[in-house]
């Protein structure tokens, strides 16, 4: 089994009430890079987050208007993985997932890919960098790049539409990462139907908006440009790892028309999801599919703490999760729900050593590749940085096989 680390950066109150400035929640992400890349561990990803999430509570439909202070620090993820790179050797980065709707759009994403690799190769860094892309969670960070309805017949039909938008994005930035010359009416054009929404209500009251009760309703393009190709163009594509953050089958299979495209998925899918798409992906997959290219989130509450029996360490975890966990529902939602908390206790692993090595081996895959999140609503980087090493001196023996 392989092992990534996934970096929040998330500026917000921890279970202690802890929020460090700016500077340190920077410094300490550093920190802990350098001690994922001394011991071993293969990809870096790091949350990307757009515009304040503070300032958004002000807004008329804030999307998360409980929580305290910011998503997230990565807003520019091609600077931070520059300076991630130059202070490592072995670890390589990634997206844990870019927005390609939001910070100028699939065409500026394109071009920053290839200037990324270009300097990569004049710096002679051989290492890929691994791309994950989305449409984004937040609205917020993509409205003012005006991802936004345009009229009643939008407005009716958002966010099915706001998907669909993301299915155009991302044709035109594969096909500009791949070196085409394109224009907007070379790009799969957007018509609604009634397979695009969840309820025949949703699908009649965009019918209502349009005017007409016809089965096909074509939207104008959001990306309309003549001819284009990006620049630099001679970097060599094979460094590049690109990564769907969707759950969406027929997407899965689109992009792969253009480029390999691997996929994530959470510890959260359920087993049958899994398992379907590993199937569709050995289909659709443009190369040798490998179940190790769907990297799977999962947070971990581990206690190795010295001082402390076996029994201590797997009950302060347990504490541990809960803690964070609450902190977590509680900006998230504004309220507290045991049934959440319970529920997302069961996805993570959580206990000392031996505990955690057991649950991953009885929920995961031998060949599964997994994203670890240690920094979840935690920011003491000292402990962060004992919990990386705990786990790859201790949990990934057992994990793999072998002895801790």
């Amino acid at each position: 089994m392989e092992f990534d680390v996934f970096f929040s950066i998330s500026q917000t109150p921890d279970a202690a009430g802890e929020c460090p400035d700016e500077s340190t929640m920077l410094h300490n992400y550093l920190e802990q890079l350098a001690v994922a890349d001394e011991l071993g561990y293969g990809v870096a990803w790091l949350a990307q987050a757009h515009l304040s999430t503070e300032v958004q509570k002000r807004n008329k439909q804030p999307v998360v208007p409980h929580w305290k202070g910011e998503v997230g620090l990565c807003t520019d993820f091609f600077q931070l993985a520059m300076l991630s790179m130059e202070r490592t050797s072995k670890i390589e980065v990634g997206s844990a997932v870019m927005s390609i709707l939001a910070n100028g759009g699939p065409i500026a994403v394109a071009e920053r890919i290839g200037n990324f690799c270009s300097l990569q190769s004049v710096r002679g860094d051989s290492r890929r960098l691994h791309v994950g892309f989305s449409a984004g969670r937040f609205q917020f960070m993509a409205s003012p790049y005006g991802i936004v309805p345009r009229d009643a017949v939008e407005e009716a039909a958002w966010p099915a539409l706001r998907g669909q938008i993301f299915w155009e994005a991302a044709e035109i930035m594969l096909r500009l990462v791949r070196g085409d010359t394109i224009c907007s009416d070379d790009i799969r054009p957007t018509v609604l139907t009634r397979g695009n929404f969840r309820s025949d209500e949703d699908w009649s009251s965009v019918q209502s908006a349009y005017g007409d009760d016809t089965a096909e309703i074509p939207i104008d393009r959001r990306y309309v440009f003549e001819h284009i190709k990006s620049i630099p163009q001679e970097w060599d594509r094979s460094k590049i790892s690109l990564v769907l953050g969707s759950h969406e089958p027929a997407l899965q299979e689109f992009v792969n028309t253009f480029l390999p495209v691997q996929v994530f998925n959470l510890s959260i899918t359920q087993p049958e999801v899994i398992d379907a798409t590993h199937e569709r992906m050995a289909q659709a997959y443009q190369g040798e599919w490998q179940r190790n290219m769907m990297p799977r989130t999962v947070m971990v509450f581990l206690n190795e703490e010295e001082g402390l029996t076996a029994g201590e360490q797997s009950a302060a975890a347990q504490q541990e999760s809960k803690e964070a966990l609450s902190a977590y529902w509680s900006a998230l939602e504004g309220t507290l729900d045991p049934a959440k908390v319970a529920k997302a206790s069961d996805n993570a692993v959580i206990g000392n050593a031996e505990q955690i090595a057991a649950q991953i081996r009885e929920r995961f895959h031998p060949e599964d590749r997994l994203m670890l999140w240690f920094d979840f609503f935690k920011h003491d980087s000292a402990r962060v940085c004992r919990d990386l090493t705990a786990f790859m001196d201790k949990v990934a023996p057992l994990v793999n096989g072998g002895s801790a």
